[in-house]
């Protein structure tokens, strides 16, 4: 039987969230939808930020009371502090992600405190989600390299992660926000904190600014890392995080994964069309990489019918 890797769809939230232009929640809805008869049955849904600063994300509390409910399917929220905690579940989650930046400048540009004030404020939000038994993620964003100090120290990212589980998130989120790593960084930053924590408490979130997603995501899987991050179609990047281009998208991971033999239990053919409604609901061209190999394999179809 195939080894399953677990694949968590981040593209209404990530993908979405700096787009030009607000996206109607019966168009988010109508991307869920395709999503999951494609089989994703993991979702990173919205984020309970502040409206003024993520437009995209005003509608946060509604989508997340339409959710549809389908067996197998999970929803988690991305919140910044406890006042999103408290919208989260007001509308009804049960999983919410913690988002730390493992250096002082994105933080204080990212959600206005010190890195010493974002991590007690994490710390008080996963004591309490743990209390009331709500699941919880943190995750360490601009992990390889931050916009605005350069490389991380990988020791920074290790304290991190060492604090986060300590004030009792069940699993984190090594993320590559601005798609600065590389293969050997990556192997180092995922080996070790697997060693240490487990391999099963640990997912990674990269983005494909310099063509390096599906190489980070395989150095990655090599060190055990068996639960990626990804956007369909490349949607995505971070609103605070200048030069944070695309996800990794998920139809390039899904492909990878299954031609190395591994199972995700999601469809290519599903994903390809919740691509096309994707770029309906956006009006952007969407696709990843692997994408002109599927056009050519559908040229050369059409043409061996005629």
């Amino acid at each position: 039987m195939a080894e399953r890797v677990y694949v968590n769809e981040v593209g209404l939230r990530d993908g979405l969230q700096i787009h030009p232009h607000f996206i109607a929640t019966d168009d988010k809805l109508a991307l869920l939808d395709a999503l999951i008869a494609a089989g994703v049955t993991s979702f990173e849904a919205t984020s309970f930020v502040s409206p003024k600063a993520v437009p995209q994300m005003a509608d946060s509390a509604d989508l997340f009371k339409r959710l549809p409910v389908r067996p197998g399917v999970e929803y988690h929220a991305l919140i910044p502090n406890e006042k999103g905690y408290e919208r989260a579940i007001a509308a009804g989650a049960r999983s919410v992600a913690l988002v730390l930046a493992a250096t002082e400048t994105l933080n204080k540009r990212n959600i206005n405190m010190s890195l010493g004030e974002a991590v007690e404020v994490c710390k008080a939000v996963l004591r309490r989600a743990r209390a009331e038994g709500v699941a919880t993620r943190a995750y360490i964003a601009a992990a390889c390299a931050c916009p605005y100090e350069g490389k991380v120290a990988p020791a920074a990212v290790f304290a991190l992660t060492d604090e986060m589980f300590a004030a009792g998130a069940a699993d984190i989120g090594i993320a590559d926000t601005i798609g600065a790593g590389n293969p050997a960084q990556v192997a180092y930053l995922f080996g070790t904190v697997a060693k240490k924590h487990g391999a099963a408490r640990v997912s990674a979130h990269f983005h494909d600014t310099r063509a390096m997603g599906l190489t980070n995501a395989w150095a990655a899987l090599q060190e055990g890392i068996r639960r990626f991050d990804s956007s369909i179609g490349g949607l995505g990047g971070c609103p605070f995080a200048p030069g944070a281009s695309g996800n990794l998208a998920t139809e390039d991971l899904v492909f990878m994964l299954q031609e190395s033999g591994f199972e995700t239990g999601i469809d290519i053919a599903g994903l390809r069309q919740a691509v096309t409604v994707a770029e309906r609901i956006t009006s952007q061209h969407l696709g990843g990489r692997v994408a002109a190999y599927f056009a050519s394999q559908d040229k050369r179809r059409a043409a061996a019918a005629e």
